[in-house]
């Protein structure tokens, strides 16, 4: 496989999981850290540091618009709940170092 048609892959099977992660708004990310070690925050990160490395300037507010579909504050206000002290517990516990 060339470099060209697997960066196209690569791509493409980003914007499925972001479409995916959109879709999923009952997922909150404490629970995808919990269970996978990352969460929305983080792939919006590793988004604007891919770019920066690319000498591309994003902000931290348009890496998570383009993660969350919408302003972060909105998707917030719409979809997150508070963590349970269980979920709270199971990040301490997973974020030990």
């Amino acid at each position: 496989m060339d470099d060209k048609t697997r960066t196209e892959l690569e791509a493409a099977t980003f914007r499925r999981l972001v479409d995916h992660l959109r879709e999923r708004t009952d997922v909150q990310n404490i629970d995808l850290m919990n269970l996978a070690g990352f969460c929305r925050n983080c792939l919006s990160k590793w988004y604007r540091a891919a770019a920066e490395e690319r000498g591309v300037e994003v902000s931290d507010p348009t890496a998570r618009e383009i993660v969350y579909g919408m302003p972060y504050e909105e998707w917030k206000a719409k979809y997150q709940n508070e963590a349970s002290a269980e979920q709270k517990a199971g990040f301490a516990a997973s974020h030990k170092h």
